[in-house]
């Protein structure tokens, strides 16, 4: 004997199949995707060299001819060399092997947008957490001086540390721009948690005796990470820039190649007016990529977080 299975109003039993479907998982959205995917591509250039596919020793000072266009290019200049398949995207005036600067700048740049966003990110997780929860006079300490560092020109203020810092590298790079990278997300992870912690399964954790820490970081958090995850790719993105603008002005890490050194070295011998666009126009591109790529994370995540920009209605 076989039991029928009842149908919701408005539908069938293959529609309700449908809709516990695992692909029909929020996560599984196109724009969240693709940006990852061409953020992953900038990342996994970094194996280029350790793998062997590409020679990447080649972006140090005097590794390779000088000023040689790319290889789809004809450029009937004097001053530059022949294309050489060996230097897809062509060499710059120092020697060096454009390609194999872009496969070792890309995810530093990254690299630094991802250690200064996460660090902003977890020093704002902890004091907007703590203080919209709490409130009382942590809350009010927490929000004056979250007040206080965002009304500060951060940008001036890096300038003047980095013309004073030796031996700039990667990391202290990104330390010094998460030292400004955590009041925006403390401020809006607290107003998230003063309008959280009213909710019914706060206040039945509370009565159950749970502490503060689980009720912050395990009934709360989980409930907020695509919204971290949104504003951490948006914090990103801003870290870049910042780190960009900082290298351009010639404050960067001088050893270690990068896309915004990459362009400080092609405006200090003039590239642009010499006519060689790949050397400044390659690092552009991978800017472009990371920045686009981010955003479609940026954008997918608030569809994931919200039904309604995903077009999903309530029955």
């Amino acid at each position: 004997m076989s039991v029928a299975t009842a149908a919701p109003p408005g539908g069938s039993p293959d529609s309700t199949r449908r809709g516990l479907n695992t692909w029909d998982s929020p996560w599984l959205n196109v724009k969240f995707l693709l940006g990852l995917a061409m953020v992953a591509i900038i990342l996994l250039m970094a194996g280029a060299g350790p793998l062997g596919l590409y020679d990447t020793t080649r972006a140090r000072v005097a590794s390779a001819p000088l000023n040689l266009p790319p290889v789809w290019t004809n450029i009937d200049n004097p001053f530059f060399g022949e294309p050489d398949p060996e230097y897809p995207l062509g060499t710059d005036s120092d020697g060096r092997d454009l390609m194999a600067v872009l496969l070792v700048g890309a995810p530093r740049s990254l690299h630094i947008g991802l250690i200064a966003a996460g660090a902003g990110m977890l020093i704002g997780v902890v004091l907007g957490f703590s203080a919209g929860f709490i409130g009382g006079w942590w809350d009010a300490f927490v929000r004056t001086i979250s007040d206080s560092i965002i009304t500060i020109p951060a940008l001036a203020v890096l300038i003047v540390i980095s013309a004073f810092v030796k031996n700039l590298d990667v990391v202290i790079l990104a330390l010094l721009l998460a030292a400004f990278a955590w009041p925006g997300p403390t401020r809006l992870l607290r107003a998230q948690v003063l309008s959280m912690r009213e909710r019914g399964y706060v206040q039945m954790a509370r009565l159950s005796g749970a502490n503060t820490f689980s009720i912050l970081f395990r009934e709360m958090l989980p409930n907020m990470l695509p919204y971290l995850a949104a504003s951490m790719t948006g914090n990103v993105s801003a870290a870049i820039l910042a780190a960009t603008g900082l290298e351009a002005l010639g404050l960067g890490p001088t050893r270690i190649p990068t896309m915004g050194m990459t362009i400080y070295h092609a405006m200090y011998v003039s590239a642009l007016f010499r006519g060689m666009w790949w050397w400044w126009g390659m690092p552009i591109v991978a800017l472009v990529i990371v920045f686009t790529g981010l955003f479609l994370m940026t954008v997918g995540l608030d569809e994931i977080a919200n039904p309604r920009l995903r077009g999903v209605r309530e029955q």
